[in-house]
Order: C-alpha cells, then sequence, then structure tokens
C-alpha cells in the first residue's frame, strides 16, 4: 500500500462517527490537514473525529502507559485538533480491537490522554466504559444563545463540559457555531457545551456542541458530566448516600446509560457498532478538498 493510501474502517457508537485508522507501529503520518480531510464529509470519509490504533509503547504520549494499556486511542477531533477523550470513541475503539481479533469479550484497558479507560465488551452489543471520576469546577459560565442566557455547571471528565439546563432542546440554536460562554477564560482551551431538559425521574436528553467539530449525534463524555450535574442538581451524591446513581440520557443519536458509583467512578454504557472498511486515497481527498 502506497504512503498515499490510508486503511481505514468507520464506525459509530449512538451516531457519533469515527474514522479509524488502524497504525500498531505508529507509521501513518497524520497531520491535522489530513485528519481534517478524513473527517470530511463531502470530500472525505465522514466522522465526528478519528480514533488513531497504534500501540502505547510506540507513541510518545503513551508509553508511559504501555505496562497497564496494549493500545492507545490516540484521538483527534474532525477539525484535526487532539483532543483528551472521547467516551463514544472509546467504546469504538474496543470495538474495532474486538473485531481485529485484538480483544476478546470481557475486559481490556485503552490508554487515552485522559488516561487508562477500563472497557468491557457483552455479547449484547453494548460496551461498558469505565469513564474516571467527574470534577465539579467551583468555576462556572453563563452560556448565551440568541438571546436567551443561562448558568451552566463546570464539569471536567479529562476534557471540559458546561452543561446548561435548559426548557427546551431548541433554544440550543442551530449549534453549528460555538454558542456564546463567559468569561472566556474559565475554558482557555474551548468547551463541550451540553443543553438538558428533563424527561422523567432520573432521565434528561442533551444537544451538543462539541469542541473541535460542532454540533453532533452524540458525546460520550458529555453525557458523563450531564449525568453528574444532573445528580447533584437533583440532590444526590453516592458519594454520601454509598448507594450508586444512575441517570438515562437520550441524544440524538441514540440512548446512553450512566452510573456513578460512591467511590466517583463513573460508568457508561451504549452501543458501539463497525459498519465499513476500506482504503482512502489521500492524493484523491486532497485534490477534491482543494
Amino acid at each position: 500500500m502506497s504512503t498515499a493510501q490510508i486503511a481505514f474502517l468507520k464506525g459509530h457508537g449512538t451516531e457519533n462517527d469515527f474514522v479509524i485508522v488502524p497504525d500498531p507501529d505508529n507509521t501513518v503520518d497524520l497531520p491535522a490537514s489530513a485528519v481534517a480531510r478524513l473527517c470530511d464529509r463531502r470530500a472525505g470519509i465522514g466522522g465526528d473525529g478519528l480514533l488513531h490504533v497504534v500501540r502505547s509503547a510506540a507513541h510518545p504520549d503513551a508509553r508511559h502507559m504501555a505496562d497497564t494499556a496494549e493500545w492507545f486511542m490516540d484521538y483527534r477531533n474532525a477539525d484535526g485538533s487532539v483532543a483528551e477523550m472521547c467516551g463514544n470513541g472509546v467504546r469504538v475503539f474496543a470495538r474495532y480491537l474486538q473485531r481485529a481479533g485484538l480483544a476478546g469479550d470481557g475486559g481490556l484497558a485503552v490508554a487515552t490522554r485522559g488516561g487508562v479507560k477500563r472497557v468491557r465488551l457483552s455479547g449484547d452489543g453494548d460496551v461498558t466504559v469505565s469513564m474516571g471520576r467527574a470534577a465539579l469546577l467551583d468555576e462556572g459560565v453563563r452560556v448565551t444563545v440568541d438571546g436567551r442566557a443561562w448558568d451552566a455547571r463546570n464539569v471536567s471528565m479529562g476534557n471540559p463540559h458546561a452543561v446548561a439546563f435548559v426548557d427546551d432542546l431548541a433554544h440550543a440554536g442551530d449549534l453549528r457555531s460555538v454558542p456564546r460562554f463567559s468569561p472566556e477564560s474559565v475554558y482557555p482551551d474551548g468547551v463541550n457545551i451540553e443543553f438538558v431538559v428533563d424527561r422523567g425521574p432520573r432521565h434528561v436528553a442533551m444537544r451538543v456542541h462539541e469542541r473541535g467539530s460542532g454540533e453532533t449525534r452524540s458525546c460520550g463524555t458529555g453525557a458523563c458530566a450531564v449525568a453528574v450535574a444532573a445528580a447533584r442538581r437533583d440532590g444526590a451524591d453516592p458519594a454520601l448516600t454509598g448507594e450508586p446513581v444512575t441517570y438515562t440520557v437520550d441524544l440524538p443519536g441514540g440512548t446512553l446509560v450512566i452510573t456513578e458509583h460512591p467511590d466517583g467512578a463513573v460508568e457508561m454504557t451504549g452501543p458501539a457498532v463497525i459498519v465499513a472498511e476500506g482504503v482512502a486515497d489521500m492524493d484523491r481527498i486532497e485534490t477534491m478538498a482543494g
């Protein structure tokens, strides 16, 4: 295969879709411009992001995790920028490893820039990821869309989130551009912004503008941030009660189930599907994109 050709797969988790590039030895050159072209929905393969599949020992950002996790999810946003974590992406990443015979049913560890994530693959198509602990930060922001404004909860899931509870998801606007937030100094590197409505007891629905990608059909870390923010709003804190709290989170692309445990660990369960594979001709993609 020439250097102008890149083997890829396409997968999604609750319709948050990804280009998957297997590259165990970290030999494929993937500058931001190439990632953006591959993720382009008209001139490329199309995706909300790219999952670069690399052995941890072969990547400088993950070598320190190689003893714990053999595989590193080198995640990129659709614009080519590097991101710390992607919850839906981890599930699709694990499903690829299973399909490729690199992981079996049961548990495995995946290295990410947000730390090592523990994943369980089940036989029913669902994948559960231990997402680590949520950090609810004191410094909040105010989010504004089309003249409406809401105070948003500042939640970190290894990447930044601003969670705003609204009366109607339509109030989020088209979400093609970044919603305004202030003060901007709270998120100097940008933020994922979630708009949330209630659907029932411990059941919410959300839309999200993902940093570097725009509105997506689903966001795993966002769903986790939303569930934790909703629990605190509702007066539920597993660390105080000793009882886990579970929220169902509806997204445009499907449903995720989020559980926060008394030790602070947050687990996310949802589907992950590989739908296609092929070879991308980067010369042609570059010509069409140009």
